[in-house]
């Protein structure tokens, strides 16, 4: 099915994309405002469809425009089951669900997921864990904002999987989670908790880095059992320059695992502002990691370990400032975090 979108869409698209190619965006708050704190972390408001939602099991978008309110039910069907491959695109208040392939594919550039619902992508069995992803595609100009992702049995977002392309993705608002699964649904059964990692990140070998910025986002349930060995909310690695601001963390395994170089590149990462509880791990550094910066990182009751410096390093050009002690974790989620200062910017 391809929507035709209308002039207003049309333009309301332009506006919104001025702002991803400009690295703003004009639904984003100013984080040089008067308020002396971030918005509410993670996903609020109105997500996924609104009233009367066109029902559809795939959506296919090949053309520039505004697409909004589709239910996008795959009766397990498997594929991307949404397939983006027109640039300049703006897929809005929709919810995909039941599937066992991803839930949207991005293969076009400048594209922006707003309010969306993204769960139940489940391939395989918990015991035969295979990949199915909420958001996966090309890097490429990519804002993914203010969505609920859950219950995948691969990533909730993972780009580039096929390691052909490079650009950037940003993350923000969004909730990113995954527990026991309530019912049997597909291969599963209840009880079983499906996933890998919140997000997850390949490239292609060597020249420029992708980039990666997740900011406001809360990040919770990846943690044993689980259907691989290491469950991490974040899973960073390869050649990636990952900033990771205004952040929190409940119930994970690992919260950042961030790995260097191996037979491929080794990530660069940035923390700014954000909190763990609850946890096993804090931050756990792999392979000779460079140039980690951490930057006023709180932890709260719970935590076993902050950080797991795997082969105890070196880790050239590893600064840790700010630590700081959490508090209450509903403090920081629905007043979010108290503003950086200039030199963490």
């Amino acid at each position: 099915m391809q929507p035709k979108p209308s002039g207003f869409c049309v333009l309301l698209f332009w506006l919104v994309l001025a702002g991803v190619v400009s690295g703003a965006s004009v639904f984003a708050n100013d984080t040089d405002g008067e308020s002396d704190r971030q918005p509410q972390v993670g996903a609020s408001g109105r997500i996924g469809c609104l009233t009367n939602p066109n029902r559809v099991g795939r959506l296919r978008i090949t053309k520039p425009g505004v697409y909004e309110n589709y239910l996008v039910d795959s009766d397990w069907a498997s594929g991307n089951r949404v397939k983006i491959t027109a640039d300049n695109v703006i897929l809005r208040n929709c919810e995909i669900r039941n599937a066992s392939g991803n839930g949207i594919g991005v293969f076009g550039r400048n594209v922006v997921i707003e309010n969306c619902r993204i769960h139940h992508m489940l391939a395989g069995t918990y015991e035969d864990q295979k990949d199915a992803h909420g958001i996966t595609g090309r890097w490429g100009n990519v804002t993914i904002r203010n969505c609920e992702i859950y219950y995948v049995s691969g990533d909730c977002i993972q780009f580039d999987p096929d390691r052909l392309s490079r650009g950037s993705v940003v993350v923000e608002n969004c909730t990113l989670w995954t527990g026991p699964l309530p019912a049997d649904a597909a291969g599963f059964k209840k009880g079983q908790r499906p996933g890998e990692n919140a997000i997850d990140t390949k490239t292609p070998l060597g020249g420029p880095r992708s980039r990666l910025t997740v900011r406001n986002c809360l990040m919770y349930g990846w943690n044993q059992p689980s259907q691989i060995r290491l469950t991490a909310a974040l899973n960073i690695k390869e050649n990636v320059s990952a900033r990771i601001v205004n952040c929190l963390f409940r119930d994970n395994e690992i919260c950042f695992r961030l790995r260097g170089p191996t037979s491929r590149d080794g990530a660069e990462v940035t923390i700014v502002n954000c909190a763990i509880y609850n946890s096993q791990v804090g931050v756990r550094m792999e392979n000779h990691l460079r140039d980690l910066n951490v930057y006023r990182l709180g932890f709260g009751p719970g935590v076993d370990r902050k950080y797991h410096l795997v082969g105890r390093g070196p880790f050239p050009g590893y600064e840790n400032r700010g630590e700081y002690a959490a508090p209450p974790f509903s403090q920081l989620l629905y007043r979010g975090f108290p503003r950086p200062t200039s030199r963490s910017r």
